[in-house]
């Protein structure tokens, strides 16, 4: 069995921090009914890329669910959504907060549906506080949660990550969330409400550099590739390209030294330790930077692996997707889309290697209400003739 077999999710979410999360779910197990309005999830219509119409965007992160097409301004459908509700085991939503409350479907109301019922709520800031009503996107919590701030070359502007980090870490933590929600109604069997937000989440990464600034009251800055507490442990030029290299300890230094021919340094005064080399960061890394421009990338690569020395490239994802540990990882997998074809889709990074079954599902990301009919019927709710959605497309 899947470890999620049984378990049933309402998923009321759209873009990327929920979705992200209820694939999860879904991924291993979970029956997720994604409720969509008329004109679909936002990303349907995000892009380009699409193929044949499909959104990329969409198709990335919503495979092994199934649409059921409701419209929640009218009170035929809010009543299929509270049937569906009432035998569900989770709900997730992204929703500006206050909205499910207007739509009279509030926590309060919900534990009554469903006395066991798990809320997920998903926000830029969270239910409570003065910014609990501002919409929430990705790039305002990375500018918020101190990401960007410490994100960039030395002396150079703000930067962001070149992905959605605080929107998939907000999903990340609604996945934790969820599973220590149900993990407690093991012994105490009643409704929870989840708060995650946006904002929270990038701060809940920051770690080490919060500490930092709490006893220093210092704030951290931006150091492009480079570590603040460990050196060497960055990005370096070599003769083609870019690798790589982290020297975490002094027995991976004193092996460094030998490997790059210079043995002098482990002796050296202003290297010997690690605090030596933060302190003489500028002297050390110029003087690696003369060293490593005398070969490849895959020469130093190599050489630094074979000597046990972490290092390793800069790929892009072309690189990435052909490199034979993920191949053979099978970190890489193909759905089957009855518009696109077939569908590459990134594998959940969560193994069990003794235990469940945690190969993903295979099913292909919903088309807009393609099961509609079948999930109302499997409830014995009527549908109505606007809900004959099985072919719909966003070109129809």
């Amino acid at each position: 069995m899947k470890p999620f077999e049984g378990l049933r999710i309402i998923d009321l979410t759209r873009i990327l921090s929920g979705p992200y999360c209820t694939m999860y779910f879904a991924d291993l197990g979970a029956e997720v009914i994604k409720i969509e309005p008329p004109q679909g999830d936002d990303t349907r219509h995000w892009g380009p890329p699409f193929i044949d119409s499909e959104s990329t965007y969409f198709l990335s992160i919503n495979r092994n669910k199934r649409s059921v097409m409701l419209d929640l301004r009218t009170d035929t459908d809010r009543t299929r959504l509270c049937e569906l509700i009432r035998h569900a085991d989770i709900v997730v939503e992204n929703f500006r907060p206050g909205t499910l409350e207007r739509l009279g479907l509030g926590f309060k109301t919900l534990s009554e549906l469903n006395p066991q019922i798990i809320l997920t709520s998903i926000s830029g800031f969270g239910q409570t506080g003065p910014y609990a009503q501002e919409p929430g996107y990705d790039v305002i919590a990375q500018g918020m949660g101190g990401l960007m701030a410490v994100t960039g070359e030395v002396g150079g502007p703000p930067l962001k990550a070149g992905f959605s980090l605080a929107d998939i870490s907000a999903g990340m933590w609604a996945i934790i969330g969820i599973l220590t929600a149900l993990h407690r109604r093991t012994t105490y069997p009643e409704p929870q409400w989840i708060d995650i937000s946006l904002l929270e989440s990038m701060m809940a990464f920051q770690t080490y550099l919060a500490t930092n600034y709490f006893a220093t009251g210092k704030d951290p800055r931006a150091m492009g590739n480079a570590h603040p507490s460990i050196c060497p442990y960055q990005t370096f030029p070599a003769q083609d390209g870019y690798f790589n290299l982290a020297i975490g300890n002094e027995k991976l230094w004193q092996k460094f030294c030998q490997v790059i021919n210079h043995p002098e340094w482990q002796d050296d005064s202003r290297f010997r330790t690690n605090a030596d080399r933060v302190e003489h960061r500028d002297e050390l890394v110029n003087a690696l930077e003369l060293i490593f421009r005398d070969k490849s990338v895959k020469t130093w690569v190599d050489l630094f692996r074979e000597s046990g020395i972490p290092a390793g490239p800069i790929y892009h994802l072309s690189d990435l997707y052909r490199d034979p540990h993920v191949t053979q990882r099978h970190d890489i997998f193909t759905v089957d889309h009855p518009v696109v074809g077939k569908l590459l889709q990134i594998a959940p990074p969560v193994r069990f290697l003794a235990g469940p079954d945690s190969s993903p599902n295979c099913n292909p990301p919903p088309l807009l209400g393609e099961h509609t009919q079948m999930i109302l019927e499997q409830f014995g709710l009527k549908s109505s003739p606007s809900h004959d959605t099985t072919k719909h497309r966003l070109s129809d």
